[in-house]
């Protein structure tokens, strides 16, 4: 049976007109989401560590292996609401959801509003991983256009 806290939190955000509710742990640091994992990007791309709270997603961990696979700096940390907030970028990661861009959380626009381009490049290495799976990042170009 599902915890009731995510379910509640999920029921919250919708009658609240959002998509999803950010989870906090017991120490008011940013866990995961009530279906998702969460990433920002503030010069480097980073997580909520396992440790504060986060599921070991399988879409959070291919992520975290395009993300090393392209020389791109992510860290498995704890994460407040604040460097959510101010955050340059922002995207989710599930199973169902694969990965979708977060434009505003709390009613406060993250970055220029518009999915950054950390967000759209994981993206589209997300997709073309799916497409050629066994296929190194730096040769799946072959395999799928950039969108």
């Amino acid at each position: 049976m599902p915890e009731p806290g995510p379910i509640l939190a999920k029921l919250e955000a919708k009658n609240a007109g959002c998509l999803e509710a950010i989870m906090l742990n017991h120490q008011g640091l940013v866990a995961e989401c009530t279906g998702d994992n969460l990433f920002i990007v503030h010069g480097r791309l980073e997580t909520p560590a396992v440790t504060q709270g986060a599921l070991d997603g399988i879409t959070r961990g291919v992520v975290l292996e395009i993300a090393a696979d392209l020389g791109i700096e992510a860290l498995e940390t704890e994460l407040a609401l604040h460097d959510v907030y101010n955050a340059d970028e922002c995207f989710l990661t599930g199973t169902a959801a694969e990965i979708v861009p977060v434009v505003s959380v709390d009613g406060r626009t993250v970055g220029d509003g518009r999915p950054g381009s950390l967000t759209r490049l994981i993206m589209a290495e997300f997709r073309r991983a799916r497409v050629a799976p066994h296929v190194p990042a730096p040769e799946r170009r072959a395999y799928a256009e950039l969108p």
